[in-house]
């Protein structure tokens, strides 16, 4: 599977799906090659910030630019992979610079009318995504959804319920054309499989790790920032084929995509970045 390109303001953006089915004979995956699949790539995204801020720093070793990234990670309540992620993907700093984003305008977190947050949750990305799901689940009527954000050119695995191991460590990562929630992210557009069984979009790894979870129909709803890149996927899993969903639905829908989107891009640009200016000034600070 080949990575995406991506850029933070942009989000993901998948090739779209071919349309063949390529043909697997046995297509559940052991769970140890899930769990090796899983390790490497979520330790590939930490190995490759290391390596940046060991060089840039000029920091001991790279276990000493791990210790940097977790204490930051933690310091500033975002995930380990994100701030990795974040590390890799922004321009670095003007060498021995004081701040790494001098003169960075700060603005309040949007608006989200829809969703049900208490007043001192609307900075938390963790409750954003929980509501956001919730809002889905709402508007689609089942109790079966997951969240994915996009990092490193795929989308990850954020949030999950009411689905099964296999499913969220099938899908822990994505980043081939041949599920839905791609082609959501690659057309930009809401996408309903209204029969997991027969849909086309699917190949047959995917197709059974979606089935052997309950889930016959889902519909992929697009988080996307001011600009129409996609920066994560909210899906819906259903235990019947879908007929469709109404245009108050669907419209219901692609509000809460835009609103999350643009939360998500404040997040970014406001939460990141502060832990990226924390990680920099701690960083200095060790080197002299």
């Amino acid at each position: 599977m080949g990575q995406l390109p991506w850029h933070p303001d942009e989000g993901i953006t998948p090739a779209t799906p071919s349309g063949s089915r390529p043909v697997q004979w046995d297509p559940r995956w052991a769970q140890e090659e899930l769990d090796l699949r899983n390790r490497g790539l979520g330790h590939a995204g930490v190995g490759r910030a290391q390596n940046v801020l060991a060089k840039r720093y000029h920091l001991a070793s790279a276990d000493q630019a791990f210790e940097l990234l977790r204490t930051v990670s933690q310091q500033s309540n975002i995930k380990l992979h994100t701030l990795a992620d974040a590390v890799v993907r922004t321009p670095a700093p003007d060498q021995d610079a004081p701040l790494w984003f001098p003169g960075r305008a700060r603005v309040s977190p949007p608006r989200l009318p829809g969703l049900s947050l208490d007043r001192g949750s609307r900075g938390s990305q963790g409750a954003v995504l929980k509501a956001a799901l919730h809002r889905v689940l709402s508007i689609t009527q089942t109790p079966m959804g997951n969240v994915q954000l996009a990092e490193s050119g795929r989308l990850h695995l954020a949030r999950h319920t009411g689905l099964n191991t296999y499913f969220t460590d099938f899908f822990a990562f994505v980043d081939a054309p041949t599920t839905a929630c791609s082609q959501a992210a690659a057309e930009r557009r809401q996408v309903t499989v209204r029969d997991v069984a027969t849909a086309d979009v699917f190949d047959e790894a995917s197709r059974f790790a979606i089935l052997q979870a309950g889930s016959r129909a889902a519909h992929s709803v697009p988080l996307t920032n001011g600009k129409g890149g996609v920066l994560g996927m909210v899906s819906s899993h259903h235990e019947r084929p879908l007929a469709g969903f109404t245009s108050a639905q669907l419209h219901a829908l692609q509000q809460t995509g835009t609103d999350v989107g643009r939360w998500l891009s404040w997040h970014w640009h406001t939460v990141v970045l502060d832990a990226l200016e924390r990680l920099h000034a701690q960083a200095v600070s060790a080197h002299h």
